[in-house]
């Protein structure tokens, strides 16, 4: 059973020992809830802390071209400021991994996700990354940073050519808010017409509001994001919408109703996860609109476990098979 509440309660499924064990060094068990009166400071500890590396660091000695551009914003929005980066010396066009950092919704910025991308997926594949600088909850909610995503991604089909990238093989990822904004740029470019996706890479994505799910009842309290903070997050973003039954699915992919026509998608989550449910569930809605999912349940992982343990076998393992689906979907 997918949905109801009925998980309240239950045990949660054993994490993995070597996960287990950073987050023990790192003096974590679960982090504390995201509470609406705690979101202020939140965010203000996440701005000063998280890493914000320049384009001189991100070149890492040349080794990469860094690049910022900008693209006409939403209909009154200010522009939205991409980073473009790819291994140096590399031929063109290149296959482009187009990039919706986690946070959220109301946390991270482009830069900082950018070292372990390219390190980790553009260096190996020969990938170009655009990482997006999208609007944050609450200052600016649904539909900024969706909208935002789409303004960029409609700059960066247009001007391929000039940026060496492959228009044809541009790949929507993005992990936690990121994968599930992947998600719902992908069903948004669908319905408007807009540049069509190669694929979709959907890493432990938050896709829905409404935190009905099994799992999202059985971690609470455990996982290190856990349904007191999607609560808050999911408030922030939708304002006085949250929970309206009529909320379309760029806000919350997993309010869709149809899910033909879309990209072929990579989907991951980890089995102690509170994100389990609703990304399992949504691979199978791909499935059963004739569409393509390659759906990772990793066991024992928890939200973020290769941010936590990269050096764990199971974090490994996860990394490597992303670069096999990529490299699968874009030599094809």
């Amino acid at each position: 059973m997918v949905n109801g509440d009925s998980g309240a309660g239950s045990v949660p499924p054993p994490v993995d020992a070597e996960l287990r064990a950073a987050l023990a060094a790192a003096g974590v068990t679960a982090r504390e809830p995201v509470t609406p009166e705690g979101l202020a400071a939140w965010q203000a500890r996440d701005a000063a802390t998280r890493p914000r590396p320049g384009p001189a660091q991100l070149r890492d000695g040349g080794r990469f071209e860094v690049a910022e551009l900008r693209a006409p914003g939403p209909a009154g929005a200010p522009e939205v400021r991409l980073v473009s980066a790819r291994p140096a010396g590399a031929g063109g066009p290149l296959p482009l991994l187009y990039y919706l950092h986690g946070g959220g919704m109301v946390t991270g910025n482009a830069w900082s996700v950018l070292p372990r991308l390219l390190r980790e997926l553009a260096e190996p594949l020969g990938l170009a990354v655009v990482s997006v600088e999208y609007r944050l909850a609450p200052g600016a909610p649904y539909p900024a940073a969706v909208e935002d995503g789409y303004a960029g991604l409609l700059r960066v089909a247009e001007r391929a050519a000039e940026l060496g990238v492959d228009a044809g093989r541009i790949v929507l990822g993005g992990k936690s808010a990121g994968g599930g904004l992947a998600a719902a740029l992908a069903l948004l470019t669908r319905d408007r017409g807009g540049p069509v996706p190669a694929g979709q890479l959907l890493l432990s994505p938050m896709l829905d509001d409404r935190d009905r799910t099994f799992s999202t009842h059985q971690l609470a309290g455990h996982d290190t994001w856990d349904r007191t903070s999607n609560a808050t997050a999911w408030r922030a973003l939708l304002g006085e919408r949250y929970g309206a039954a009529d909320l379309p699915p760029y806000a919350a992919p997993a309010r869709a109703t149809d899910l033909s026509g879309l990209a072929p998608a990579y989907v991951e989550v980890g089995s102690a996860e509170t994100f389990r449910d609703e990304a399992v569930a949504y691979a199978d809605a791909i499935w059963r609109a004739g569409g393509s999912a390659e759906l990772h349940v990793w066991p024992g992982a928890f939200h973020g476990f290769d941010t936590f343990a990269p050096g764990a076998a199971v974090s490994r393992d996860a990394r490597e098979t992303r670069v096999r689906w990529l490299h699968r979907l874009l030599a094809g």
